[in-house]
C-alpha cells in the first residue's frame, strides 16, 4: 500500500519516545479478583496480581452484578437492537435510569454507550443550546470534556486548575451572557478533589451552570455513593451530573443526570446519543444491580477507603514517591517515559504484578506515573508484596527514592511475612 509508511513513521515515533502502547492479556476470575491469568506472548500462562484496575470496587465480579447480567440476557438476547430511537428503548435501560437519577436526587438520568460519548454529547450539546454561551473549563479537565467543549461552537475559557480566583474572574468578564462551569470532582491522574461547594457557590453567585464530571467517584464518595457532591452535601447545587457505570459500578456505560427539562434536551438534539446502538439490556441490568448494591454498601466504600489509606502510608513509608492527595488514586512518581515502561515491565516478568505506565498525552511530559488502585478485595500480603516489589524495581533502575530504602528488606514471591509495620498497624 502506497500509503503504509506514513502509519509505520507514526508508529515508531510512538515507540522512539516510550509511548507506544502494549496490551497485557489477562484474564480476569470472579474468585480469585485483583488476581488474573497473564496469558504470554510465548503461550506460558502466569498468575499475576492486577493493581491498576478502575473496577475500584470489584464490583464487576459481584454475585448480584453477574446474576442480573445473566438472567437478562437469557430473557431478552444478547445485544440491544439498535438505537433506542429505532428499536425502542428496553425496560432495563428504562430501570438503570430511574436508579441513576434517584442516586443524584435528580428529575432525570440519559445513558450513553460510555462515559467519554456522555461528556462529548453532553456538554457540547447543553452550550450550544444556550445562547452566546460561554464555556469555563478547568485547565485539567479530562479528554472527553475537551472534545465536548471543542465540538460546541460557544466561546470557551479555560480556568487555572482548582483556581477559584481565576474562575470569578473569567466569571465576572462575562457578564450577564449564559456560562457553563464544566469541571471534574475528582481529577484521575493526580487524585486530587476539586472544592465543589465553592464552585458551586460561585456559579450561583453569577448566575452559571454547572456541569460535573463525576467519573472516578460514583460509587465509592457520599453516603449512599453520589459521588463527592454527595459527601459534600452540594449535590442539589449542581446542575448537570456525569458519571460512568465502568468504573465504581463495574460494568460500562456512561451517563447524565439533571433536570427533567436539560436531559430530554440533550437526549433530543445530542447526535452521539441519537445514532449510537443503545447499551444491551444485560449490561444495563448489571449497572442498575450495581447501583442498588452500592447504595446500601457504605461497608464497602469504607473498606475501599481503608485499602487506599494503608497502601499509601506502606509506599510513602519505603521512601516511594506517592503524590499525595485526598482520594483513592496512589500514583507513584516516576517522571520519565523510559523509566516508567521498564518499571511495568520489571513489575510483570519478575514480580508478576501488572501496573500499567501512564505516560504523555495521558498525563504531561515529565510527570509520568505508576496508578495504582487498591480495592477492598486487595489482601495486607498483596500490599506487602506490592511495596517490597516496587521497592525493588527502583533499585534495580535506579529510580530516585524519597528515603533512602536501606533499611528495608526485599521479600521473595513466597515469602508472606509483612515487613512493613505500617501495614499491620494502619489495619487494626
Amino acid at each position: 500500500m502506497v500509503y503504509r509508511r506514513y502509519f509505520e513513521a507514526a508508529v515508531s515515533r510512538l515507540k522512539d519516545e516510550s509511548r507506544y502502547r502494549v496490551f497485557v492479556h489477562l484474564e480476569r476470575n470472579v474468585e480469585t479478583f485483583p488476581q488474573a491469568k497473564w496469558h504470554r506472548e510465548d503461550g506460558a500462562v502466569e498468575d499475576v496480581t492486577i493493581w491498576c484496575s478502575n473496577d475500584y470496587l470489584g464490583m464487576g465480579q459481584h454475585p448480584e452484578v453477574i446474576a442480573a447480567m445473566v438472567d437478562t440476557a437469557a430473557k431478552v438476547g444478547a445485544g440491544a437492537g439498535g438505537t433506542r430511537n429505532i428499536s425502542g428503548t428496553s425496560q432495563a435501560i428504562v430501570e438503570l435510569e430511574r436508579e441513576l437519577a434517584d442516586l443524584h436526587g435528580k428529575e432525570a438520568a440519559l445513558v450513553f454507550t460510555s462515559g467519554w460519548v456522555s461528556n462529548l454529547a453532553a456538554i457540547s450539546t447543553i452550550a450550544d443550546l444556550l445562547p452566546n454561551c460561554v464555556i469555563l473549563s478547568d485547565a485539567s479537565n479530562h479528554n472527553s470534556m475537551i472534545e465536548g467543549v471543542k465540538r460546541s461552537r460557544a466561546e470557551k475559557k479555560i480556568f487555572r486548575h482548582n483556581d477559584l480566583a481565576h474562575l470569578e474572574e473569567l466569571l465576572q468578564e462575562a457578564g450577564d451572557r449564559p456560562k457553563l462551569v464544566v469541571f471534574e470532582s475528582l481529577y484521575s491522574m493526580n487524585g486530587n478533589l476539586a472544592p465543589v461547594a465553592e464552585i458551586a457557590a460561585l456559579a450561583e453567585r453569577y448566575g452559571a451552570m454547572t456541569y460535573v464530571d463525576e467519573v472516578h467517584a460514583v460509587g465509592m464518595y457520599g453516603a449512599r455513593g453520589g459521588g463527592i457532591c454527595e459527601q459534600a452535601g452540594v449535590m442539589a447545587r449542581i446542575d448537570v451530573i456525569e458519571g460512568t457505570l465502568a468504573k465504581g459500578f463495574g460494568t460500562m456505560g456512561g451517563y447524565v443526570a439533571g433536570d427533567s427539562v436539560v436531559i430530554d434536551a440533550i437526549r433530543s438534539y445530542a447526535a452521539a446519543f441519537i445514532f449510537s446502538t443503545a447499551i444491551p439490556p444485560s449490561v444495563a441490568a448489571a449497572a442498575c444491580a450495581a447501583v442498588r448494591v452500592l447504595k446500601q454498601r457504605s461497608d464497602l466504600r469504607a473498606a475501599h477507603q481503608r485499602a487506599a489509606h494503608i497502601t499509601k502510608h506502606a509506599l510513602s513509608a519505603a521512601g516511594l514517591p506517592v503524590l499525595d492527595n485526598g482520594s483513592h488514586i496512589v500514583p507513584v512518581m516516576v517522571r520519565d517515559a523510559e523509566l516508567c515502561k521498564a518499571a511495568s515491565d520489571l513489575l510483570l516478568e519478575r514480580h508478576n504484578i501488572y501496573i500499567q505506565p501512564i505516560n504523555y498525552p495521558t498525563v504531561a511530559k515529565g510527570s509520568e506515573r505508576l496508578r495504582i488502585t487498591p480495592t477492598p478485595r486487595h489482601s495486607q500480603q498483596d500490599i506487602a508484596m506490592l511495596v517490597e516489589a516496587l521497592v525493588d524495581v527502583w533499585q534495580t533502575l535506579g529510580i530516585a527514592f524519597v528515603v533512602p530504602p536501606a533499611h528495608l528488606h526485599v521479600a521473595e514471591k513466597s515469602d508472606a511475612q509483612c515487613t512493613y509495620p505500617e501495614i499491620k498497624l494502619a489495619a487494626q
